[in-house]
C-alpha cells in the first residue's frame, strides 16, 4: 500500500519512515504544508498520515483540499492536539481516524491497515476473488486453497489490482502506485510487464484463470467475468 507522511519534525518523521517502509508500505513524505499539497495534487494515496501542526500551513487545509478534489485516499491524523474539538473538526471533515502523540508504532499500523481494510476491501480481514484468497496483515495468498509464493513487487501489484477490480489502470498508476516517487527517475515502464508477466504465470500455474486482461494501449484490468 502506498502512504504519504505528513510530518515536519525530523526526528519523528524519519522514525516514522523507517517502520513504516520496513512493514512493507510505499512511503512518500511531506515535511511542510507546501511539499504536502503539491504531492497530492500530483499522486494518489491509498492512505495521508496527517499532522495538523505544520510551519507554513494548517494540517487541516490539506485535508480540506483532499475531499474537494474527491480523493479516494484514507486520513489519519496524528497531532499533538489532544482537545476534543481539535478531534471532532478532523472528523467531520472526513478523517477516517485520529491519533494522539506520543502513540505506539504498532498501534499507527493497526489503524492504518483498518482504514485501508474498511476503504478498499469492504472491513474484511481477507479478500476472496473467485479461486483467490488473500490475507493481507499476514502477506498470504492461496489458489484454490494452495500457498502461492510472490515477490513483494509482485504481492504489492495483485493487492493493487484486487483493490481496483474490474478498473482499467495505466502502467503510470500501477508504477507509481508499486515505486512512489522514485517512478520519475525510470527510463520506462518495462519493469511493469515483468512484474505482470511473472504473477500471470504463478498464477496460472497454481490452475487460477486468466483474469488479469491486457488493454492494449491502455494499461491492464483485473476483470470479474
Amino acid at each position: 500500500m502506498k502512504l504519504l507522511l505528513i510530518e515536519d519534525e525530523p526526528a519523528l518523521r524519519n522514525t516514522l519512515v523507517e517502520y513504516l517502509r520496513q512493514s512493507g508500505y510505499v512511503c512518500e513524505v511531506a515535511g511542510s504544508f507546501e511539499q504536502a499539497r503539491e504531492k497530492i495534487k500530483l499522486y494518489d494515496y491509498d492512505c495521508v498520515v496527517l499532522d495538523l501542526t505544520l510551519p507554513d500551513g494548517n494540517g487541516l487545509d490539506i485535508l480540506r483540499t483532499l475531499k474537494a478534489d474527491g480523493s479516494r485516499s484514507g486520513v489519519l491524523i496524528i497531532s499533538a492536539r489532544a482537545a476534543l474539538d481539535d478531534r471532532l473538526t478532523g472528523l467531520d471533515l472526513g478523517a477516517d481516524d485520529y491519533l494522539t502523540k506520543p502513540f505506539h508504532l504498532a498501534e499507527l499500523n493497526s489503524r492504518l491497515r483498518a482504514i485501508i481494510r474498511r476503504r478498499q476491501f469492504q472491513g474484511h480481514h481477507h479478500i476472496a476473488f473467485r479461486d483467490l484468497l488473500v490475507w493481507p496483515e499476514q502477506a498470504e495468498v492461496f489458489v484454490r486453497e494452495q500457498p502461492l509464493t510472490l515477490t513483494r513487487k509482485e504481492y504489492d501489484l495483485l493487492l493493487f489490482l484486487l483493490a481496483n477490480p474490474n478498473r482499467v489502470l495505466t502502467k503510470e498508476a500501477i508504477a507509481e502506485h508499486l515505486c512512489g516517487d522514485a517512478v520519475d527517475a525510470a527510463d520506462s515502464f518495462d519493469f511493469i510487464y515483468t512484474h505482470l508477466k511473472n504473477l500471470r504465470k504463478k498464477l496460472q500455474e497454481k490452475g487460477a484463470d486468466n483474469y488479469i486482461r491486457t488493454m492494449y494501449g491502455v494499461g491492464y484490468k483485473l476483470s470479474m467475468e
